[in-house]
This record gives C-alpha cells, sequence and structure tokens, in this order.
C-alpha cells in the first residue's frame, strides 16, 4: 500500500479523512493507509481539532452477540456483503461505503441510535475473515444475523424476532417517548 505518485498519496490522505470523519480510530487508520503515524496525527488533529482518543481497541466477539449490536451489525455486514458482491467494492473502500449506507439506514428511523462505530466494524470485519464471526439465518424470518463461529445454529432465532423483555428501553428510546408525549 506504498504510495509512489502524487495521486496515490491524495487517495491515500482521502480514505485517511473519510474514516477520521467517521470516527475512525488511529490504529484503524495506521492499518488501512500507507500514511506515517506522525502525517496522521497532524491530519486527525486539523480535522476533529482535538488529538485522538488512546487505550486499547475493543476486541471482543461478545459484543456483537448483544441484542441490540447484534442487528446494528447484522445490517452493517449485510450491507457490506451486498457491496462487495454485486458492486465489486472491496478493502477499507467497502467498509467506508457500507458504514456510510448503515449511518443512513440509522439515521433514516425516527429515534435512531448509531450502535456500530466504524472501529468495531473494522474490528467485525477482521473477526470474519478469521473465521471467528459468520452470518447465520433466523429460522423465522430468513433474516442473516452474526454470530459465533463455532456455536450451534440449526434453530437459531434472531434477536428481532426473539427480542429480550428489556428490548427497546434505551435512552433513545426513552427520549423519544418523552419527545412524543410532550408534542401531544
Amino acid at each position: 500500500m506504498v504510495c509512489k505518485t502524487v495521486l496515490g498519496e491524495a487517495q491515500q490522505v482521502k480514505i485517511a479523512i473519510d474514516l477520521i470523519e467517521m470516527g475512525a480510530r488511529l490504529q484503524l487508520l495506521q492499518e488501512e493507509t500507507s500514511l506515517s503515524r506522525e502525517r496522521l496525527l497532524r491530519l486527525y488533529k486539523e480535522i476533529k481539532k482535538e488529538s485522538p482518543s488512546k487505550g486499547m481497541l475493543p476486541y471482543s466477539t461478545d459484543w456483537f452477540m448483544s441484542w441490540q449490536p447484534n442487528i446494528h451489525s447484522s445490517l452493517f455486514m449485510d450491507i457490506h456483503q451486498f457491496l462487495v458482491k454485486h458492486a465489486g467494492v472491496e478493502g477499507v473502500q467497502a467498509l467506508i461505503s457500507a458504514y456510510r449506507l448503515y449511518l443512513d439506514q440509522i439515521q433514516g428511523i425516527e429515534g435512531g441510535e448509531v450502535v456500530l462505530s466504524i472501529t468495531r466494524a473494522w474490528y467485525m470485519l477482521r473477526f470474519f475473515q478469521a473465521g471467528m464471526l459468520q452470518l447465520v439465518p433466523c429460522k423465522e424470518c430468513g433474516g442473516l444475523f452474526v454470530t459465533h463461529a463455532g456455536d450451534l445454529h440449526a434453530n437459531y432465532a434472531c434477536a428481532i424476532c426473539h427480542a429480550p423483555a428489556r428490548a427497546g428501553k434505551t435512552h433513545a428510546a426513552k427520549r423519544a417517548t418523552i419527545a412524543a408525549a410532550q408534542a401531544a
């Protein structure tokens, strides 16, 4: 991924800018571009007007299994796979395009709350590539959902068809309910 031309370097900067604007962590930028760490830091500070977050990246397949993250992760993966199979998009461009479409879908829902960060989406793609996660069809709705690769899936029922008792009790749902009551 070394850029030896001005155009190649400009493309790497564009990728970095897109990822930074989506909230990507510095480690993701370093992995997906050929720009130096120092250049990425300067670019990050110029765009975000602050230093990038420090600390460990989220590294657990279990996060993707709880009901709300699973629904959002499954939506993102379905979009990503569609783009790869039918639009000829791949690599970091597939990540960026799929994440933009994911955001469009979530922001189009009243009270929609973005649950999946670009960094978690990137990690999830890596988990899929490593064979740690897979998509499995729900026995009731037929939709494809993110699951652990080693689990038994013969009678898999998704979090939409079998939502937990406390589903929908998020802060965003509470705010939407209050706003609706005040508007009435």
